[in-house]
C-alpha cells in the first residue's frame, strides 16, 4: 500500500512511537536515534524522565515522517534489549490529548534532509529567483529632545525547487524580517540584514517543498505529486513578472510571512507509563 509523505511537521499519532523502560545512560537520545533511524528518517527524538508515580527511568517520544516506518520500527524493537540490559516496550501512539494541532511548515534544513533521503542528493535542486529588499521605517518617537528611529529590515525571497527525474517544479515565496534597535550602527545593520536574508531564503525553500507530495510505494520506489491545493497566485507568474511585482511593491507582504516552526507535539504519555 502506498503512503503519502509530506514536507511538514508530523503530527499524526501513527507516526509517533512511545518507548519506555529506558535506563539512564549518557547519550540516551543519540542511542535511540541510531537504532530507530535505521527504519526511516526521523523528525525528532526526545527522552524524558519518568513521572514520580511511574518509578525511576526514562521514556522517549520518537516522531517519524512515515507511519509505515514507525510501524516497522515498533514491530521489530518491541521487547528487545537493543542498547541496554533490560528489554524495551515500544508502542505506536493511539491517544492524542488537547485540541487539534496547527499544521506547521517543516524548516528548510529538515526539508533538505527529507528530500535527500527519498529523492537522493542529485534528485533535486533549488535556486533563488529573487531576493528583494522591501525594508522601511516602522516609525519615529521623540524622547528627551532626540529623534529615535527603529529600523525594520525586510527581505522578500522567491525560491524554485526542481525535481528533474519527476518533471516537477515548485516555487516558494516568503518574507524575512527583523528590527534593528540601533539603526545608525553599521555593523548591527549588516548583521541583521544577513540574518534576514538567510531567514527569507530558508522560509521560501520550505514553502516550495510543502507543495510536493512524496508517494512512497510498497517496493520502496518514490513517485512525486504536486499539491495543487496550496497553489499561490505567484506560481503562475514568469520570473520577470514576479521580480517586477516585488520591485514596485504590489504584493501584499503579509501573505508571505509564513510560520516555520519546529515544536514537539503536545502528546502526553505520562498516564500511560507503568
Amino acid at each position: 500500500m502506498a503512503e503519502v509523505v509530506e514536507f511538514r511537521v508530523p503530527v499524526g499519532s501513527a507516526q509517533t512511537l512511545l518507548v519506555w523502560g529506558l535506563e539512564p545512560e549518557p547519550g540516551l537520545e543519540h542511542s535511540l536515534f541510531s537504532v530507530f533511524s535505521k527504519f526511516g528518517p526521523l523528525y525528532s527524538v526526545r527522552a524524558h524522565r519518568n513521572a514520580a508515580v511511574a518509578g525511576p527511568g526514562y521514556y522517549a517520544v520518537i516522531k517519524f515522517y512515515s507511519a509505515g516506518d514507525a510501524s516497522r520500527a515498533q514491530r521489530t524493537c518491541n521487547g528487545q534489549r537493543l542498547f541496554q540490559k533490560s528489554p524495551l516496550k515500544v508502542c505506536v501512539c493511539t491517544k492524542q490529548k488537547g485540541f487539534q494541532q496547527q499544521v506547521l511548515a517543516l524548516n528548510s534544513s529538515k526539508c533538505q534532509e527529507l528530500a535527500n533521503h527519498y529523492l537522493g542528493f542529485n534528485g533535486w535542486s533549488s535556486r533563488i529567483i529573487t531576493l528583494q529588499n522591501v525594508s522601511g521605517f516602522d516609525g519615529e518617537n521623540e524622547e528627551l529632545g532626540k529623534m529615535l528611529q527603529k529600523r525594520s529590515v525586510k527581505y522578500l525571497c522567491a525560491v524554485e525547487v526542481t525535481l528533474p527525474n519527476h518533471g516537477v517544479r515548485t516555487r516558494g515565496v516568503a518574507l524575512g524580517e527583523a528590527d534593528v534597535e540601533n539603526g545608525e550602527d553599521p555593523l548591527e545593520f549588516v548583521t541583521a540584514t544577513r540574518r534576514v536574508q538567510k531567514l527569507a531564503a530558508g522560509k521560501a525553500l520550505s514553502n516550495a517543498f510543502r507543495k510536493i507530495l512524496l508517494v512512497v510505494l510498497e517496493n520502496g520506489k518514490v513517485a512525486v505529486e504536486y499539491n495543487s491545493s496550496i497553489e499561490e497566485p505567484t506560481d503562475s507568474l514568469t520570473e520577470e513578472e514576479l521580480k517586477g511585482l516585488v520591485q514596485v511593491n504590489e504584493l501584499s507582504l503579509e501573505q508571505f510571512d509564513l510560520e516555520e516552526e519546529e515544536v514537539l507535539s503536545d502528546l502526553s504519555f505520562d498516564d500511560e507509563l507503568p
